[in-house]
């Protein structure tokens, strides 16, 4: 039996067209609630713009698994938290100096800030609703905990940029930059960590995602589920494949497994 349902936001919940969260998809969430089913946002977003740009504010979550696993928490305390080594950080500050792409560097509450912005970050920032992030010197990261870093980076680029961060592995579900985390981190060890809190067993959770960032997620649940819309690799993992988003595609999954 499910008593836990993770979540990702964007592509997932909410429309990549319409900014939104279906009205199927707000449906499927009181009756997940009706049957005293907990529901969770695992998202690669910061707790501060979850629900910036799009409606995410009308459903009700039970936790939160934000960028992507490294800060997990729910209203009462932090489950789990996982920041990038200081050393990595020291080494990426140096390596900017001579390689000048874009980054964004993700705080806890420190919220998040980019050294600079080019045409490729408007893009990305654009794509998912969100406004421009804050210029700021990347320098203070020596000082304040990092969980997550988002360089503007090719899928021909990553591996310059990966050798400054001998700690951290990347994943990405743009083929503009990267979400980079601690090695060994993902969505599935906050998963796994919100499991352990509440006492599920791995057969008792089921997750939706349709990025390169929901993989290990969607491998580590007692059901994985692949949106219409996600990409093939995911589809490949998953334990069954959805209708897209816009197409009511959480609920129709819901109703298939006779959840809700």
């Amino acid at each position: 039996m499910i008593k836990a349902v993770f979540f990702d936001i964007d592509g997932t919940l909410v429309s990549f067209n319409t900014h939104k969260v279906p009205e199927s998809t707000m449906k499927a969430f009181e009756l997940l609630h009706e049957k005293g089913i907990k529901t969770f946002v695992a998202t690669g977003r910061h707790p501060s713009i979850m629900s910036l740009g799009n409606n995410l504010d009308q459903l009700k979550f039970d936790g939160y698994v934000t960028l992507n696993g490294q800060y997990c928490f729910n209203d009462k305390e932090i489950i789990y938290k996982n920041s990038i080594s200081p050393e990595d950080i020291k080494n990426l500050i140096e390596f900017l100096k001579d390689y000048p792409h874009p980054c964004g560097f993700v705080e806890g509450d420190g919220g998040m800030y980019i050294n600079h912005i080019n045409d490729n970050v408007k893009a990305v920032l654009d794509a998912v609703n969100l406004p421009m992030l804050p210029i700021k010197d990347v320098s203070r990261a020596l000082e304040n905990e990092v969980f997550q870093l988002n360089p503007y980076v090719s899928p021909e680029e990553e591996h310059i940029f990966m050798n400054a961060l001998k700690n951290c592995e990347a994943t990405r579900w743009n083929p503009l930059f990267l979400d980079v985390i601690p090695a060994g981190g993902g969505k599935h060890v906050a998963v796994e960590k919100v499991r352990e809190y509440y006492g599920f067993s791995k057969e008792e959770t089921m997750a939706f995602g349709d990025g390169g960032n929901d993989i290990t997620m969607l491998s580590n649940v007692g059901i994985g589920v692949a949106m219409g819309n996600a990409n093939d690799d995911v589809k490949e993992i998953a334990d069954y494949v959805t209708d897209t988003v816009d197409n009511d595609g959480i609920f129709k999954a819901l109703k298939h497994f006779s959840i809700i």
